[in-house]
């Protein structure tokens, strides 16, 4: 679904708002593999995911890459720490395979939500969306077990057990790969 069509899924838009909002988010591809931005970064973009796959990752204190969540797509991702703390992002964005994203500078975004008073309904609803996903997440990693937090996933999740490498689905379960295949192979 195309990042209008996502939109107007969920609020009801004028043809002129449709094309102010079309016109302020940029459409641009990236290949698999492609490192949108580095954990540590100061970057103040916004994506809107309308093909592909994300992984939000980060670097642990033992250097080892950690994957804290996947956004596919109908999903928006951006810094809080920094259009909002300006503080530097822990968070790196990897592209798991080719997509196209719809990207805007938070600057423009804001003057898109005083243009389009009908957005800000919808930005609320995707700010509260995403709060409860990283609550659920936060509660599944301190008070269930692997398998339980892998049946959550598939259940939740399927076609990303599909299309995620499945070292960057352990580290997500807070597990190790092998200790994935052993859940897998119960299954």
């Amino acid at each position: 679904m195309d990042l209008i069509q996502y939109i107007e899924s969920k609020i009801k838009l004028s043809t002129e708002e449709c094309e102010a909002i079309n016109a302020a988010f940029k459409k641009e591809g990236y290949p698999k593999g492609t490192n949108l931005v580095q954990p540590d970064n100061r970057s103040h973009k916004i994506y809107f995911v309308e093909e592909g796959l994300i992984r939000l990752f980060y670097i642990n204190q033992e250097g080892k890459d950690i994957t804290h969540f996947f956004f596919g797509e109908n999903n928006f991702t951006m810094s809080v720490e920094n259009v909002y703390f300006n503080n530097p992002d822990p968070y790196g964005r990897e592209v798991l395979e080719d997509s196209t994203l719809r990207i805007i500078h938070f600057r423009e975004f804001t003057d898109l939500l005083d243009k389009v008073s009908a957005f800000k309904s919808f930005s609320f609803l995707v700010a509260i969306d995403m709060l409860k996903r990283f609550s659920d997440r936060l509660f599944s990693l301190q008070f269930q077990t692997a398998e339980q937090r892998y049946k959550i996933f598939i259940d939740n999740y399927p076609n990303i057990l599909l299309r995620a490498p499945l070292g960057d689905i352990a580290s997500y379960l807070g597990i190790t790969q092998q200790t994935l295949s052993v859940i897998r192979s119960k299954k």
